[in-house]
């Protein structure tokens, strides 16, 4: 029987499949679109590129992150804390390691990454506690760990940034691999397809999702919910200190404020990409078209000289509002057309 829908149909039926994704899709192309108008020779350039894949891991990882602990119903608001405490920590260590000449012993930077993981992981752990063992409200529990991470690195550093250590990291994690693929891109798509497999290929992943969908269910279900809650913000807690890595990496120098912004946009990513604040729902190819978009429209925004940078962060909180509001309108929709469905 041969198909006799429309292109229109055709493409009504992929967007309200998957209508998150679709509408990213749809902002990204509108938005190149009004760059290649507007500013084609200063956007499209293969360093411009390269430097925006450079760029945005660093917060990237950190979406990832607090992706997983939404998709449990949660949210973690101390990726920014965990990501300067680890930095500033490896920035110490590079310190003890780099040798009268400059330079760094062949151990240094797999070192760095190892310890960096774990102090992420001992982070994440400690949230996971907060909130499965305690019981506290995890915007409450994980905006606390957060100002005390934030408070230990002040208390580190009085203030001051770390740098001074070996230049070898920087150019390490700042390279290029066959001169065209940065290596931080690198880093972020390991990262991101470990959690792709997590979340699609395995019994953790699908766990997860019942955990946010209802935990007096997941509970009742056999789920041993205060494991997997630990284990959700353990990983998140190793997203924010690879974020906190490449941060040490791009600055070369680690400090107490790197990063203040990007709480704001780790949220802002998630939300924008489908992942359901309430929990149950998200996928990862919402959040990494999600996190491309905003790299893209801030590098658009500073071609143009009379927007101030400024302005940047009250531009993403309208952006933040204006995707919730939606995202009521949209489900409240969905929700009457099933109910008038359901009567008829």
């Amino acid at each position: 029987m041969k198909n006799t829908m429309t292109p229109i149909a055709r493409f009504e039926k992929m967007y309200a499949s998957d209508r998150h994704m679709w509408r990213l899709i749809i902002m990204i192309i509108a938005w190149m679109i009004f760059i290649a108008l507007t500013r084609f020779s200063k956007f499209y350039s293969v360093l411009n590129f390269q430097t925006m894949a450079s760029q945005f891991p660093e917060f990237g990882l950190m979406a990832l992150g607090v992706m997983l602990c939404m998709i449990t119903g949660g949210i973690d608001l101390s990726v920014v804390g965990v990501a300067n405490f680890t930095s500033i920590l490896m920035a110490f260590l590079l310190l003890n390691l780099t040798n009268a000449a400059g330079g760094l012993p062949g151990y240094a930077i797999p070192l760095v990454f190892a310890l960096g993981i774990l102090v992420g992981a001992a982070a994440g752990i400690f949230n996971g506690i907060l909130v499965a063992k305690f019981h506290i409200p995890p915007i409450l529990a994980t905006m606390g760990s957060g100002e005390l991470f934030t408070g230990l690195c002040l208390a580190l550093t009085k203030g001051n940034a770390v740098s001074k250590f070996s230049r070898d990291y920087s150019h390490t994690i700042n390279n290029k691999i066959a001169s065209v693929v940065p290596v931080q891109l690198v880093i972020f798509v390991i990262m991101a397809t470990f959690i792709w497999f997590l979340l699609s290929r395995t019994v953790f992943g699908t766990k997860l999702y019942m955990l946010g969908t209802s935990a007096t269910a997941a509970k009742f279900s056999g789920l041993k919910n205060d494991r997997l809650l630990i284990k959700t913000y353990m990983v998140s807690g190793i997203c924010a200190a690879l974020g906190g890595l490449i941060m040490l990496a791009n600055y070369n120098s680690a400090r107490a404020d790197y990063g203040s912004v990007y709480t704001l946009q780790c949220v802002l990513i998630v939300v924008l990409g489908g992942v359901n604040p309430i929990g149950g729902k998200g996928k990862i190819s919402g959040v990494v078209l999600s996190i491309i978009l905003l790299r893209m429209l801030e590098t658009g925004f500073n071609r143009f000289p009379s927007i101030s940078s400024y302005y940047i962060s009250l531009i993403w909180g309208s952006v933040l509002i204006l995707v919730m509001v939606m995202n009521y309108f949209t489900e409240n929709s969905t929700r009457f057309v099933k109910k008038q469905m359901k009567r008829s």
